[in-house]
């Protein structure tokens, strides 16, 4: 099985910085920003009262359980804190917890292409095996159900994907997710909804509003959800993570929210893996949930900035780069153009082409073809560092690429 497994490309490509000084990464999602002081002083508290040096229950604090299901019900999400409710350390743990308990060897799941990278080793690692469906890149990377279905087999358990997806940004509709919704029922599979994004909507969200071409309909959250679909509650699992909204990637912390039958059967799976979230983070997610609005609002707003920044820096290198822009998350994932390629013998894939950015230019990327055979000739970038790091990288990309012209 470790055969089959290996160390992430994101993480690889930041290693692979780490040994050049004075790179600047655009390459891991990781947040610029400090976590929020309410959000350490909560967990700075519970360290003063002697709560976190024992166990917490295994599915994690009740106060916590039960304001994560306040939160969720504000979203139209409806979830029992006390059995339906599983806090795990980060969101891959609540990932691979589930695909261990619903897999068998040689389970088939299917997964966007593209899509995060870490989905994959989480699925081996149960036994599994991955199964891409290509989005639609024409149409803002939608998903094509009529794609869904050819893919769909007797061996297939369990519909993998982030909505909104990484690497692309892109927000999927409610008629799509409805349609898979439709699949998982037919063919009787489980879906895994991982929403880690959900809180950066950058554009109006209102009723007629657009997001590329494609009609977007209105949701309590602002992002509609199939957790708020009350047909599927028996095979689907809602994931959610604080690392990306709250800016906690260090403090690994998550929660899932399934069927009170299924949540029993992960539970202990969760157990045999982690045997409880840090009780730590735990306090420092109640802090994040019920003190860090104000925080949540900013980084919107500032991420929507950087968004627009990085998207202005990109269309300076309209002759390297074609792209759409994001909804939503902290990602953009251009496509080289052909015309560059062709300059660029030595460059067969876009692993060697980020290489090339790495080494020649001093600026970390993520190859396309880590999120699935659909990103090849892409590269990922993130937007979530400090504007001085993406003025910074793309003026060393302009420089580099002048040859080009």
């Amino acid at each position: 099985m470790a055969d089959n497994i290996s160390l992430s490309p994101i993480k690889d490509m930041e290693l692979r910085a780490s040994r050049i000084p004075g790179v600047v990464s655009l390459a891991q999602g990781v947040p610029s920003f400090d976590t929020p002081e309410t959000i350490k002083q909560a967990a700075i508290r519970a360290i003063e009262r002697g709560k976190v040096a024992k166990y917490s229950l295994a599915p994690g604090l009740l106060e916590l359980r039960e304001v994560i299901t306040q939160k969720l019900e504000e979203e139209n999400k409806f979830y029992d804190f006390e059995e339906e409710v599983i806090v795990t350390a980060g969101s891959i743990e609540a990932i691979t917890a589930t695909m261990l308990t619903i897999l068998s060897p040689g389970d088939e799941v299917l997964v966007p292409d593209p899509t995060y990278t870490s989905y994959q080793p989480a699925i081996k690692v149960a036994g599994g095996v991955p199964v891409f469906v290509p989005l639609d890149e024409k149409n803002h990377w939608s998903f094509d159900i009529a794609e869904l279905e050819k893919r769909i087999t007797p061996k297939t358990k369990a519909l993998l994907f982030c909505n909104p997806n990484n690497p692309t940004g892109t927000i999927f509709t409610r008629n799509q997710l409805h349609a898979v919704a439709q699949m998982a029922i037919k063919h009787d599979f489980y879906i895994l909804s991982d929403e880690v994004y959900k809180d950066f909507i950058f554009d109006g969200f209102d009723e007629g509003s657009t997001f590329g071409n494609r009609k977007v309909e209105p949701s309590r959250s602002g992002l509609y959800s199939l957790a708020e679909m009350r047909g599927i509650r028996d095979r689907l699992v809602y994931i959610f993570s604080f690392s990306k909204a709250y800016a906690m990637t260090g403090w690994r912390i998550a929660y899932l929210a399934t069927h009170h039958e299924l949540a029993k059967k992960i539970l202990g799976t969760h157990d045999v893996l982690v045997t409880c979230a840090p009780v730590v983070s735990q306090y420092a997610a109640l802090g994040a949930l019920e003190m860090a609005e104000k925080d949540l609002a900013g980084y919107h707003r500032i991420y929507k900035a950087r968004r627009d920044l990085i998207c202005e820096r990109l269309d300076k290198l309209a002759h390297v780069f074609e792209y759409q822009k994001p909804d939503s998350a902290y990602f953009v994932f251009p496509k080289i153009k052909k015309e560059i390629l062709d300059k660029m013998p030595n460059i067969s894939n876009s692993k060697d082409f980020a290489i090339e950015l790495l080494e020649k230019a001093h600026v970390a990327t993520v190859p396309g073809n880590a999120f699935g055979p659909s990103g090849e000739n892409h590269i990922r970038m993130c937007f979530g560092r400090s504007e001085e790091d993406i003025n910074e990288a793309f003026d060393r990309l302009e420089k580099y690429f002048k040859v080009f012209l």
